[in-house]
């Protein structure tokens, strides 16, 4: 027996329930609204990707490798921890404002991702470690306190843009937090 073929495009359907979570958040969505935004009846939902958590849980994955791998690709790219945190809060800027998908960050509105936020702000907290280790900023600077501070303006901002901040307000943002950066070595 041949197995059936699914009707419907998976990274399509998949996308669809992201922004559904995205938008509305992991307890306000329920099944019915996934089957409504997708089009798709819950038995094949279902089969095609499990319960709601496991359902969640590829979201997750996909948003980090989609419309959130911006802070990782700055982390990795960028020489120093404030031109990775300046491209970080100027993308967000720009992503968290994007018309077309939700508003903010879906792993920053969703209280039961705070591993995933705890592991970002340790990102940046190494790289301004490394900062300070090779001398780019001063021997004195607390990479705790300075990654907790960029953690709650990029978390801010996603807030701000929820509220309906406009980008141009985020941009500000972005310019007054990097403002308070500690000057580099000269």
């Amino acid at each position: 027996m041949v197995g059936r073929r699914r009707g419907f495009d998976r990274d399509e359907v998949l996308d669809r329930i992201t922004r559904a979570f995205w938008r509305d958040g992991y307890q306000a969505t329920s099944v019915a609204d996934l089957t409504e935004a997708t089009g798709v009846n819950p038995p094949s939902l279902y089969a095609a990707f499990g319960d709601k958590q496991a359902l969640f849980a590829e979201v997750v994955t996909r948003y980090q490798a989609t419309y959130g791998a911006f802070t990782t690709r700055a982390l990795d790219e960028e020489p120093t921890a404030r031109q990775a945190v300046e491209r970080i809060l100027t993308e967000a800027a720009v992503e968290y404002t994007n018309p077309d998908r939700p508003k903010g960050c879906l792993i920053l509105s969703a209280p039961d991702l705070r591993h995933l936020r705890d592991q970002a702000r340790q990102a940046v907290e190494a790289k301004i470690r490394h900062d300070v280790a090779t001398g780019a900023l001063p021997a004195g600077t607390d990479a705790r306190r300075l990654a907790l501070f960029v953690a709650a303006t990029v978390q801010g901002m996603s807030s701000l843009a929820r509220d309906g901040a406009t980008r141009a307000e985020l941009h500000d943002v972005a310019r007054t937090a990097l403002s308070a950066w500690p000057a580099p070595v000269p």
